[in-house]
């Protein structure tokens, strides 16, 4: 029988981005809080000196095991969906901080045109833009709405960048000024301009300066070490919740943070979640943690699993369209990239930093007239410089052997007369693509695992090919010598890596029938429940997701506040 704890305010379940700023939040308005996360505890001196490549980004030491928990895949329903037992297209963060602990800090907010993409896509161009089996809707919430928590955040964060001269209207500048521009930036910059594009700098987490924020959390500049993707941040130069925003949660003597702690099911009767059933993973005993609000803060598949296997919601069904919890699943489109390779031009891309680039959002959202393409939105293209650290970063053009002489030349070359453009495409969903329970596999403890059925479509395969071509066109204008372009997209492949960025399962919306949350992230099916995080995406857009995730999660905090004062559903 499991052991009963005293009841508390709230419990979190997971603490990362999202579960250190709710936690940060709620208990600075003097709410007690149990955050409980199923892997270690961390800190800055855990990555001293350790610039070690194969321990981190091949080995993937800061990543969840995936021998006791995983997701399945299959590419559609016909097929038999199988475990990833190694990584591949993402990457599970895992301990404390999550998936902030290891990420590159590229800081993007998501444009106006997303947050109501269902509306301005039929009002610009007709229903018939939209194909029938994609299950775009809006979000609930409008840019201008969210505008005053993506301030939030990036002021706790300490983003540097400079104005997206197409992004939504910005309330405050960024706190601290953009990263340095390298060589290969400002060929970039120079090319897009000569192009009559609009080129900007990442915006970063990865500070350009010294920086103390709102909360009194000082922090020092980035190195420029290009240890940032897969490593954690020696200097606490990198943005993540360990050194921003899980310090100050705790500075209040309200948080309760326990790590090795598996939490398996939400509990729940009538209709109000009554709290948590966890597994202390150092001892096995079943520890059940009553709560007046419960918040999953998990990531996508981990949010998703946890309601299916707790009953909560109402599953989704691809056959009838019908069910809220499972649907619109969506990745990213990555592919669409271009290498140029310059005979007399040497780089150190040895350098670098996790955000450092320059990009344009030319081809992003519907900047840009889509009617006569066939597919919709669209992806910024960036040029960066994150480190060609040497074990996992070997360019040679396409055209060169793979073995012997001629290999070893062009390798040692090209390794610094490479520049490359990447599209950060966005994925809309459609009704094939889901997750729910697999039927056969388990994880550790015996609970099913979270099945995703999800493959590219036609949308996704001419937004590739389209932002290729651009990149090779502004690869041109930079003057490069050869240049590799992608020409198709071929099939979704989980064993090659691609971005961690997996959204959807949990969506956001003005609707019970079509949204499993309302835009404060509280289940419309019980009320004091809330799930933050990109699983309320109900497409992910042409950015990474992190400042979208972090502007939704303060959203959250001060609705978890109101709804702890006054109850009942927000509006």
């Amino acid at each position: 029988m499991a052991k009963k704890l005293p009841k508390t305010d709230v419990v979190i379940v997971g603490v990362g981005w999202g579960g250190g700023i709710i936690a940060s939040e709620l208990t600075k308005q003097g709410l007690n809080v149990v955050g409980l996360e199923k892997g270690q505890e961390r800190q800055t001196e855990d990555y001293y000196m350790v610039h070690d490549e194969l321990r981190y980004a091949l080995r993937y030491e800061l990543m969840q095991d995936l021998s006791k928990d995983t997701i399945t895949f299959r590419g559609n329903e016909k097929m038999r969906a199988l475990p990833m037992r190694q990584y591949g297209s993402f990457l599970f963060g895992d301990g404390l901080g999550g998936a902030g602990v290891h990420w590159n800090g590229q800081t993007f907010r998501f444009l106006p045109y997303d947050f109501e993409i269902r509306s301005q896509t039929i009002d610009r161009y007709g229903k018939n833009k939209i194909p029938a089996d994609m299950t775009i809707q809006d979000w609930g919430i409008t840019y201008d709405e969210l505008e005053p928590y993506y301030d939030k955040f990036e002021k706790m964060a300490g983003i540097s960048g400079e104005e997206n001269p197409l992004g939504g209207k910005r309330s405050d500048k960024y706190p601290t000024g953009p990263m340095k521009h390298t060589p290969s930036m400002k060929m970039f910059k120079k090319a897009t301009e000569n192009l009559k594009y609009h080129p900007y700098t990442i915006p970063s987490a990865n500070l350009s300066e010294s920086y103390t924020n709102p909360d009194g959390i000082a922090r020092s500049a980035c190195q420029y070490c290009a240890f940032c993707e897969r490593f954690g941040c020696e200097y606490g130069a990198k943005a993540d919740p360990v050194v921003t925003v899980i310090p100050v949660a705790k500075k209040t003597g309200k948080f309760d943070l326990r790590t090795h702690s598996w939490v398996r099911r939400v509990l729940h009767k009538g209709g109000k979640a009554t709290g948590v059933l966890y597994t202390d993973v150092t001892t096995g005993e079943e520890i059940e943690q009553p709560a007046d609000m419960v918040v999953l803060t998990s990531y996508v598949f981990n949010n998703v699993k946890l309601l299916l296997n707790s009953k909560i919601g109402r599953p989704y069904d691809s056959s009838t369209g019908t069910g809220v919890v499972g649907k619109n699943y969506a990745y990213q489109v990555v592919k669409g990239a271009a290498s140029g390779y310059f005979e007399d031009k040497k780089f150190n891309s040895f350098a670098g930093a996790g955000a450092l680039g320059m990009v344009i959002d030319d081809f992003n959202g519907d900047n840009f007239d889509h009617s006569n393409l066939k597919f919709i939105h669209g992806g910024y293209l960036a040029l960066t410089q994150t480190g060609a650290r040497p074990i996992a970063n070997n360019p040679i053009p396409s055209d060169s052997p793979t073995w012997g002489k001629e290999f070893k030349q062009n390798s040692l070359k090209y390794i610094n007369q490479t520049l490359s453009i990447g599209a950060m495409g966005a994925s809309m969903p459609f009704k094939q693509h889901y997750l729910d329970l697999d039927p056969v596999y388990k994880d550790t403890f015996g609970d099913p695992l979270i099945r995703m059925t999800y493959d590219f479509r036609d949308q996704d395969r001419e937004l590739a090919k389209f932002t290729a071509k651009k990149s090779k066109e502004i690869l041109q204008e930079m003057g490069a010598d050869k240049i590799d372009a992608m020409e198709d997209l071929g099939p979704y492949n989980i064993t090659t890596y691609q971005s961690t960025h997996n959204t959807g399962g949990v969506i956001m919306g003005a609707d019970p029938d079509t949204s499993a949350v309302n835009n404060y992230l509280q289940m419309w099916d019980m009320e004091n429940l809330f799930v933050v995080g990109a699983s309320a995406f109900p497409h992910n857009g042409g950015y990474n997701p992190t400042d979208t995730v972090g502007a939704l999660a303060y959203r959250a905090a001060e609705g978890i506040v109101k709804f702890s004062k006054d109850g009942g559903m927000l509006a």
